[in-house]
C-alpha cells in the first residue's frame, strides 16, 4: 500500500518552478528487454489476487515458472503455502552469491491487490490496457509493479550470468491489503532463513513528477509508522433513564475521548524527518523554509511547530498521533447506558513502545473507569532504519544516472507497509521504487488504477542498477 501526497498544497506549487528544466522526451519504441517485462508485468496483473476471489498462490506459481525458465533450481523457488489459507501462498526465491559471510539482502514486494468492481471501472481491472503512455488494471502500481521488476531483474540476472557476491533473496507476499493472514509476517515466523537478510528493499516511496510529467522529487523512505488500536470501555450498572445518577457510561467516555482528542504527542526526529525538513527547504514557499530550518535546528521551536504542523501530514511525520474513529454506547433509548466503546486509532512513531503510548491514554483518560486495551496484538516496536552512505550512496549513483538533478527526499511513511514486520524483525527495510506518478495517487486502491510507461521502464532499469550495486560481484 503506498501513500502519496505527502507535500502540502503549496510545496506542490512551488515545485514546477524550481524543477530542473528538463523535458519529457517522446515516448521511444520498447527494447526487447522492455518487452519481455512487459510480458511478465502482464501476466502478474491478469492474475486476480484479490482476497474475495483471487489467488495469489497462482501469481506466485506463474512468477516462480518464470525463474526456474530462466534457470534456476527448485531448491531456489519456493511457492510456501499455509495449509489453512491455500490461496494466499508467497513465492520465495535466492540468486546465491559467493561469499557465505555477506549477508543477503531481500527484495519484498505484495502481490496481493485491494478489491476491483468491473461494473465500477472503464476497463476491465484484470486486463492489462496501455493507452495514452499509461498502463491501467488493479495492482499496475501498488505493488505488482514492484514485484514484477523483482522477479525479471531476478530472470536477467541469471540470464546475464551475473555474480553476485551476496546473496539475492526475493520474496513477493500476500495479505498486505487485508487484515489476517500475512506472508512475510509467517515467513519471518516459520521460515526465518529464507528472507534472513541484512536489509531489505521494498514499497513505500515513489517519485513525484509535476504538472508537465518532468520527475522532481525522489523519496526514500526509512521507517513507517506502527498502526495500533486501542479499545476504551466503560462500563455500569445503567438503570432506568427515568432516574439518571452520577455514573454515565457515554458521559465518562466522552470526557476521556475530549482529553485525549486535545493531547499532542511530542514531537520527534528520526533520520528521514531530519533528513526531510532539511531537503525540502529550497522546495517551498520562504516561510515554511525557514519555520524547517529553524525546527531542524531545534524540534521545540514554538513558532517553527505552529507553522509546520498546521499541515496535517507534516504534524503526523512528527508525532505519534491518537484519534477517536469508532463509538459505541448504550442498549436501549430508555435505559442508562451499561456500556460504553471507542475504538482510537494510533499511528506511533518508529521505536516508541506500543505500552508507553497505551500508559499515555490511560493517564490522559483520568478516570478509573475507563478502561485501556489492545484492540489486537501489538506489532513489537523496532528503531527507524538508518540512512547509511552504504545505503544512500548507491541509490544517490544510480538515481544520477537516470534523473540527472532529481533531489533525493528521506520521507517517514505515515501509513503502512509489510515493512512494519521486517523492520521489527531485525531486518532493516527501505522503501524505495524509482516509480514517478502524479500527486492525486494514480487511482491506487481506488478506480482505474495506472502506471506511467515510462516510470515504469526507468524504475525498471533503476532498480536493476541498485540490486547489482548492492549485490556486488561481476
Amino acid at each position: 500500500m503506498r501513500l502519496a501526497g505527502w507535500m502540502t498544497t503549496a510545496a506542490m506549487l512551488a515545485l514546477p518552478v524550481m524543477a530542473s528544466a528538463q523535458t519529457t522526451p517522446a515516448p521511444a519504441a520498447p527494447r526487447p528487454d522492455q518487452l519481455a517485462f512487459r510480458a511478465l508485468y502482464k501476466e502478474l496483473v491478469e492474475i486476480n489476487t484479490t482476497l474475495s476471489v483471487g489467488s495469489c498462490t497462482a501469481a506466485a506459481e506463474a512468477m516462480g515458472a518464470r525463474l526456474k525458465a530462466a534457470g534456476y533450481p527448485d531448491s531456489d523457488v519456493q511457492v510456501v503455502v499455509h495449509p489453512k489459507y491455500p490461496r494466499e501462498g508467497s513465492l520465495v526465491a535466492v540468486l546465491k552469491g559467493s561469499d557465505p559471510k555477506a549477508k543477503a539482502i531481500l527484495l519484498l514486494a505484495h502481490i496481493d491487490v485491494v478489491e476491483a468492481n468491473r461494473a465500477d471501472w472503464t476497463r476491465d481491472p484484470f486486463v492489462l490496457v496501455e493507452e495514452n503512455g499509461y498502463f491501467y488494471g488493479r495492482g499496475t502500481s501498488d505493488d505488482k509493479a514492484q514485484a514484477a521488476i523483482w522477479a525479471d531483474s531476478l530472470v536477467r540476472l541469471k540470464q546475464s550470468g551475473f555474480k553476485p557476491k551476496r546473496d539475492i533473496k526475493m520474496a513477493l507476499t500476500c495479505g498486505e491489503e487485508s487484515e489476517g493472514y500475512n506472508g512475510i509476517e509467517d515467513l519471518l515466523k516459520t521460515h526465518r532463513p529464507l528472507v534472513d537478510a541484512e536489509f531489505a528493499l521494498n514499497e513505500g516511496a515513489d517519485g513525484l513528477l509535476d504538472e508537465q510529467g518532468r520527475e522532481v522529487v525522489l523519496e526514500v523512505q526509512a521507517g513507517e509508522k506502527v498502526y495500533q488500536d486501542f479499545t476504551l470501555t466503560v462500563t455500569n450498572p445503567g438503570g432506568h433513564s427515568s432516574r439518571p445518577h452520577g455514573a454515565n457510561a457515554i458521559y465518562q467516555l466522552s470526557a476521556a475521548l475530549d482529553r485525549i482528542g486535545a493531547y499532542q504527542f511530542p514531537p520527534r526526529f528520526i533520520d528521514a524527518t531530519r533528513g526531510y525538513f532539511t531537503q525540502m527547504q529550497p522546495r517551498v514557499p520562504a516561510d515554511q523554509a525557514a519555520a524547517m530550518k529553524a525546527l531542524v535546528a531545534n524540534i521545540e521551536d514554538p513558532a517553527a511547530l505552529k507553522v509546520i504542523t498546521a499541515d496535517p501530514m507534516w504534524n503526523s511525520m512528527l508525532r505519534t498521533t491518537c484519534v477517536a474513529t469508532l463509538v459505541s454506547a448504550g442498549h436501549a433509548p430508555n435505559a442508562l447506558p451499561q456500556r460504553a466503546t471507542a475504538n482510537v486509532n494510533c499511528r506511533i512513531l518508529p521505536g516508541t513502545p506500543v505500552e508507553e503510548v497505551k500508559a499515555k491514554l490511560a493517564e490522559l483518560s483520568a478516570d478509573p473507569a475507563v478502561a485501556v486495551t489492545l484492540a489486537h496484538p501489538s506489532k513489537a516496536a523496532s528503531p527507524p532504519p538508518a540512512l547509511t552512505p552504504a545505503i544512500m550512496g548507491p541509490i544517490t549513483k544510480q538515481a544520477a544516472k537516470q534523473w540527472p538533478g532529481v533531489p533525493i527526499v528521506p520521507i517517514l511513511l505515515t501509513g503502512a507497509t509489510d515493512g512494519v514486520h521486517t523492520n521489527a524483525a531485525g531486518i532493516p527495510t527501505y522503501g524505495v521504487t524509482g516509480l514517478f506518478g502524479g500527486s492525486d495517487g494514480d487511482g491506487i486502491h481506488g478506480l482505474n488504477e495506472r502506471m506511467r510507461v515510462k516510470s515504469l521502464y526507468d524504475g525498471r532499469d533503476f532498480l536493476f542498477g541498485l540490486i547489482k550495486d548492492y549485490a556486488g560481484g561481476k
